[in-house]
């Protein structure tokens, strides 16, 4: 039964995204299951010619699209000016149930983790398609960059792994969160999440971004203490130098990957995610740095 909204305005899109999310159906950790994926999201917009957009192609990759650019792939005879585009970014809690098995783990992703990292994802994956029909549906040009054709994983640049979107960076720029000495993004949520994003031509208000840095929010780099998420890393990828990708890549496909695939699932998945559970951040931004006055 589709009981979502036409959206027409950014109250509408938040009460699609919620609508899906909370139809069981939708929402399953596994199919056949009645436990949730997911928690209830939370939605952030960014405008199209926010300037933190053209500063992704330094700070992420040369090759890292702006709004503008995602939309004309989908697009490509638009007359659309990037002032005109919103980006609409969600985020995906893990729930309880998932977040305390995998607290407990110490060297492998538990059973539920890895469910939402495949079935999860792919929840996630339906929810960007549905959004973007219901909003064209409604008048509304919209496109999902990640699920653009011409989408791709890029290697070879200032850090190492990227991509021409990134999910996580879009809900920075939306006000949803900032990231962590792992590279994870922390959010009122916390940062056992997951992202999704799309681009609509629409000149929606944006959200405002309660932060000043993009690692506000980040224990380690607002006090140089913690460090909680390098004690869970059990590749030894992080340290308070930072994220070392690819041995984290390296532990994911060599270890946990076949793993999941020969105890757990059947079928390979790169879960991992451990440094996102049993650490201050992991379901909301750490008490400590909410006593502190805000930066700016």
């Amino acid at each position: 039964m589709n009981t979502s909204p036409s959206p027409r305005d950014p109250q509408d899109v938040s009460a699609l995204i919620h609508a899906f999310l909370a139809a069981p159906e939708q929402n399953r950790i596994e199919p056949g299951s009645l436990e949730p994926a997911w928690d209830a999201p939370l939605v952030g917009i960014a405008r199209g010619d926010d300037p933190i957009f053209e500063s992704y192609k330094v700070h992420v990759d040369p090759r890292h699209w702006t709004p503008l650019e995602a939309f004309r792939l989908a697009f490509p005879n638009t007359d659309a000016t990037a002032a005109e585009l919103a980006v609409v970014a969600w985020i995906l809690p893990q729930t309880e149930a998932v977040r305390r098995d995998h607290r407990k783990e110490k060297e492998l992703p538990s059973r539920r983790w890895a469910l939402t990292r495949k079935y999860g994802e792919e929840i996630n994956a339906a929810l960007r398609d549905h959004a973007v029909r219901e909003l064209c549906a409604a008048g509304v040009q919209a496109c999902a960059p990640v699920r653009l054709k011409d989408w791709t994983r890029v290697e070879g640049g200032p850090f190492v792994f990227a991509s021409t979107w990134s999910e996580r960076h879009a809900a920075h720029a939306a006000g949803l969160g900032t990231f962590g000495l792992c590279d994870g993004l922390i959010t009122p949520l916390g940062k056992a999440i997951r992202v999704g994003t799309l681009v609509a031509r629409a000149a929606w208000p944006a959200t405002p971004r309660p932060y000043a840095g993009h690692r506000d929010w980040c224990l380690f780099f607002a006090t140089g203490k913690c460090g909680a998420c390098i004690r869970r890393c059990p590749a030894g990828a992080l340290s308070t130098a930072g994220h070392d990708k690819p041995r984290c890549k390296a532990y994911i496909r060599g270890v946990t990957s076949p793993y999941v695939e020969r105890e757990l699932l059947g079928a390979p998945v790169n879960a991992c995610g451990l440094c996102q559970t049993g650490v201050p951040c992991e379901k909301g931004i750490p008490a400590a740095l909410l006593k502190r006055p805000a930066k700016g």
